[in-house]
């Protein structure tokens, strides 16, 4: 955090910075613009429930960042750089809530501008870092706004001029790549990772930076928001790009069907099958790492509710029908073999008192009735002629046949109810 700080010190505009109070509304009030995460004006109160109502109790403990604008003949004005949520919560408690003291002012921290782009990302990079982890996405666009910096630093110091339209380039990489055209061969220009990394001072290493950003390059903007919204590891998406570069069509409708089925727990899975199967196509794929995970997750279940075989001198033997012991086949006991040879009452004519055996916990009634529920619902869908989808129906298999087992009686073959309805 102090390496943090001393980044603010390294602008002359940012070292002049000072507190003020601002109005809320009318003269001297800041002006915002949409900022990353878009809560814009159509943000609804209830979206900013939880920081009205913080607000309202023990004010805005965090100050919004801020820039002045001067124009000739003109009276100076604020434009928000960090802090849009924070502001909107302000004005809707002052409308809303005049009598409360928290919302008659808005704290900010104020500079004179108008700051560059560089010098604005990187007061917004360090306050949203300080505050809250940033995602994939927003990192990578974050880090590549701090190589543009230095790297404009060299070229200028060089005489080596930027052109306007290279500043107008919003692009974080694709401003880079104009960059390093004017640039050229001048390893005296160079902006490696150390450098920037140094400057942000993060302690991040130069190949998680460079996985970071090469995730973010090789990625459409928008599927990059998509992921960072629904919280994809970044080495899910190493692999992912890799996918979309060898086949374009089929990673991209392998997550169009995942994201509308709020299947997306199974990216990574249906990505490595994308990859090591190239043969499949993207159904195949998603059925071929639904049924992965189902065994997964099976084999888990499996370890956890194994029951452990008791000691040979505890062993009881349940009588065969003929009076002898059955013979052993060698093959260990599951735990619905166990569950058979383990009387829960001694018989009655056993030697010694009889003495109950503590039975296993039954399942939650509340939890069997839901299930029975489901099954009727299923059935009577099957029953009136539809089917199950590919994707779902390999799971059901395999719930099918570990329920079995716990039934401890045949059940019949999800085929067979196909068949039948």
């Amino acid at each position: 955090m102090i390496q943090l700080a001393e980044i603010l010190q390294r602008s002359a505009k940012l070292r002049q910075r000072r507190f003020e109070m601002l109005p809320l509304r009318g003269p001297g009030a800041a002006f915002t613009e949409p900022q990353g995460r878009k809560p814009g004006d159509a943000t609804a109160p209830e979206e900013l429930s939880d920081l009205i109502s913080s607000m309202s109790v023990v004010g805005m403990l965090e100050p919004v960042l801020a820039e002045e604008i001067t124009v000739a003949d003109r009276a100076p004005t604020i434009r928000l750089v960090t802090g849009e949520r924070r502001l909107r919560a302000m004005r809707w408690g002052a409308a809303h809530l005049p009598d409360n003291p928290h919302f008659a002012a808005l704290p900010a921290v104020v500079c004179p501008g108008p700051l560059s782009d560089e010098e604005r990302h990187m007061w917004r990079f360090v306050e949203n870092f300080a505050r809250e982890p940033l995602r994939p996405g927003e990192q990578a666009a974050a880090l590549m706004y701090q190589r543009c910096a230095v790297l404009v630093g060299k070229l200028l110091r060089a005489g080596k001029p930027v052109p306007a339209e290279v500043y107008a380039i919003t692009d974080s990489v694709e401003r880079f790549k104009a960059l390093e055209k004017i640039r050229g061969s001048d390893q005296s220009c160079a902006a490696p990772w150390s450098e920037v990394l140094t400057r942000l001072g993060l302690q991040l290493t130069e190949r998680k930076a460079t996985e970071l950003v090469r995730a973010f390059r090789e990625l459409p903007r928008d599927l990059t928001e998509e992921m960072d919204e629904a919280a994809i590891r970044l080495n899910t998406r190493i692999r992912f790009a890799a996918l979309l570069r060898g086949r374009e069509a089929a990673a991209n409708e392998i997550w169009a069907a995942l994201k509308d089925t709020s299947r997306l727990h199974l990216l990574p899975t249906a990505v490595n099958v994308g990859l090591s199967s190239p043969q499949l196509d993207p159904e195949q794929i998603i059925e071929a790492a639904a049924d992965r995970q189902e065994q997964a997750n099976a084999s888990r279940r499996a370890k956890l509710t194994r029951v452990p075989d008791p000691a040979p001198e505890e062993e009881t033997e349940a009588p065969s029908p003929h009076g002898e012991p059955e013979a052993d086949s060698g093959a260990p006991a599951g735990p619905s073999e166990l569950a058979e040879r383990r009387p829960l009452v001694q018989p009655a004519d056993a030697d010694g008192p009889s003495e109950p055996v503590p039975s296993a916990p039954q399942a939650d009634a509340a939890v069997v009735r839901a299930a029975l529920d489901g099954l009727r619902t299923l059935l009577a869908e099957l029953r009136s002629g539809r089917k199950v989808g590919r994707y779902d129906l390999g799971s059901l298999r395999l719930a099918t046949r570990e329920l079995t087992q716990y039934l401890g009686e045949e059940t019949p073959r999800l085929e067979e109810s196909e068949h039948a309805a």
